[in-house]
């Protein structure tokens, strides 16, 4: 398993549309910094294909520290939940290559 960076794909997408790294780069930020401000006020981004992100509540709970064994009350607190969307599950369940993915669109 290999990881990718934000200057992987900023370096990808500049290759295959001949734009300026530097712009790349700037409008990959923009698009970065509105999903977290549309996140933070409360608002599902929804990207047809690809996924649903959405901010949930996570109720607060009693939980156990494994050293002390002594019980801890863990607060409650928002939490990001993706679930996948369709294109993404068939190329990860089937591991369907990009070049046939392409074709089929």
């Amino acid at each position: 398993m290999t990881t990718v960076t934000k200057k992987d794909f900023v370096d990808r997408i500049a290759e295959k549309t001949g734009q300026k790294r530097g712009d790349v780069k700037h409008t990959l930020q923009l698009f970065l910094d509105e999903m977290i401000e549309e996140l933070a006020n409360g608002n599902r981004l929804e990207f047809r294909e690809f996924g649903v992100f959405e901010v949930r509540e996570r109720a607060s709970r009693i939980a156990q520290n494994p050293k002390t064994l002594e019980q801890v009350v863990v607060p409650a607190r928002k939490a990001v939940r993706f679930k996948v969307g369709r294109l993404m599950r068939e190329r990860i369940v089937l591991c369907e290559p990009s070049a046939q993915v392409a074709a089929a669109h």
